[in-house]
């Protein structure tokens, strides 16, 4: 089957059926996807029936893709209960299928992606949102490079799921992590045989990790992930580590989080995305003359635009908003500067041929997808309408908070469901689901009655 999405790769039966004779205890596959919040959902298939998979597709409800966080089906737009929750036709991605080195059996994964236009339009896929965005990206006949880096917390593995976290124990020196000591070495060999296993089991999957270093916080950790022009291979990787990285470390006695703030009184975690352009002689359009390069500007403009209308897909959650406070080396401002933390899009010391944006919005737990899709979208506006970006800061940008940025989940979807530039690019039909699901999910994380509330008005 051939995608209607011009980037989108599937797999055939002979790559299948190579894999097999490299793989040959095989027990299961598990067919795969990231759905709207990034979370990993799928199925188990023993291996003898697998192949039908790579011949007509294998059969998920298109809902698969509509979950809220918790796993709960909120009918967004009337997909699911509303419309009896049709099937949709699923193919697997080329080039992603790889063993579970983690698991215990032997097991392979592959992703999957909806390719069907029987019932609804396969944007539902937030790969194809990518798939689609990129496609129109394109016409402008420049060709992005880009690269995520995640953070994530290490913490104790909790008996219930509401737990409070808690930071790891060292097995090396017994001792519970503390402080903060970025990019301490110590901190890495106290977690070594965690890392060392993430780095070996990245190689077996293909995930192209390279630096892993300690962050601003106890068990704080960030690995970056290699640049790469295949867009959707590079969100793949960011939704595959994710993956990777929470297997690994339950197999280490530990638990690990993309939440952007676990802790109140500690830093955030954040999902970076460095992005430079290239033309069709692949030369890097942004390298002369570096801050007066026009297409350099016309990006960080257009960026720094459509910033407050996309922070429903940066910051998807309550929690991701508790990461955006003063002195935190997150953004506060839609500022931009070069070689400077304190901005929403830094422009990193480099040579002349590296020359790139680093987008510093967006909190770890967002979907990978979707936050490149936003800022590819926000660039094509740029160059659209050649807008010039404000004066590049140098000195801290925190010290100036945006009363116009959102910093709570209703008013972001309020913005996102008003801009014209991603109803265009990501679809009027996405943005609705998208934020009908997302308010649906508020609605129902409100209706819990917390600790707090009772700590305060039990007395009552």
């Amino acid at each position: 089957m051939k995608s209607k999405y011009k980037k989108v790769e599937l797999a055939s039966i002979e790559e299948f059926s190579y894999f097999l004779k490299q793989h040959k205890k095989i027990k299961y596959l598990d067919v795969i996807l990231g759905d709207l919040s990034g979370i990993i959902r799928g199925k188990r298939i023993p291996i003898s029936d697998a192949d039908k998979i790579f011949k007509s597709g294998v059969q998920f409800c298109y809902s698969t893709f509509l979950l809220d966080t918790s796993g709960y089906c909120p009918d967004a737009e009337g997909r699911g209960f509303t419309d009896g929750d049709p099937d949709a036709n699923y193919y697997p991605v080329k080039n992603t299928l790889s063993l579970i080195p983690w698991h215990k059996d032997s097991i392979a994964q592959v992703l999957i992606t909806i390719q069907d236009e029987s019932r609804y339009s396969s944007i539902m896929d937030p790969r194809n949102v990518l798939a689609k965005v990129w496609d129109d990206f394109a016409k402008l006949k420049f060709y992005p490079r880009v690269a995520f880096e995640l953070e994530f917390y290490l913490i104790k593995r909790r008996n219930k799921l509401d737990e409070n976290p808690t930071p790891p124990t060292s097995k090396r020196n017994k001792r519970q992590t503390e402080g903060t000591q970025v990019y301490g070495m110590s901190e890495l060999d106290d977690f070594y045989d965690f890392l060392e296993e993430i780095n070996k089991f990245c190689k077996i999957q293909n995930i192209p990790a390279s630096t892993a270093s300690s962050e601003f916080a106890p068990g704080q950790f960030e690995i970056n992930l290699n640049s790469n022009v295949d867009l959707l291979k590079a969100a793949d990787d960011s939704v595959l580590l994710r993956r990777l990285v929470k297997e690994t470390a339950i197999k280490h006695g530990y638990e690990a989080t993309f939440l952007s703030k676990p802790y109140l009184n500690e830093a955030g975690s954040g999902m970076h995305l460095h992005l430079s352009l290239y033309d069709k002689n692949y030369k890097n359009v942004f390298s002369k003359n570096k801050l007066k390069n026009k297409y350099l500007l016309h990006a960080i403009g257009g960026l720094q635009k459509t910033m407050y209308e996309s922070m429903a897909i940066f910051a998807p959650n309550i929690n991701s908003y508790r990461r955006f406070l003063p002195d935190q080396f997150v953004p506060v401002n839609s500022s931009w500067g070069p070689n400077n933390r304190s901005v929403a899009f830094r422009i990193p010391v480099s040579n002349e041929d590296a020359t790139r944006i680093e987008h510093r919005v967006a909190g770890a737990e967002a979907n990978p997808y979707l936050v490149l899709s936003s800022i590819l979208s926000g660039i094509m506006y740029g160059f659209k309408n050649k807008i010039i970006p404000d004066k590049p800061r140098t000195d801290n940008a925190c010290d100036n908070p945006d009363k116009e940025m959102p910093l709570n989940i209703s008013e972001a979807l309020s913005k996102l469901e008003r801009s014209k530039v991603m109803n265009k690019y990501l679809t009027k039909e996405y943005v609705k689901i998208y934020v009908d699901l997302k308010r649906k999910e508020q609605e129902s994380f409100n209706s819990e009655i917390s600790n707090i509330e009772l700590k305060w008005y039990l007395n009552l």
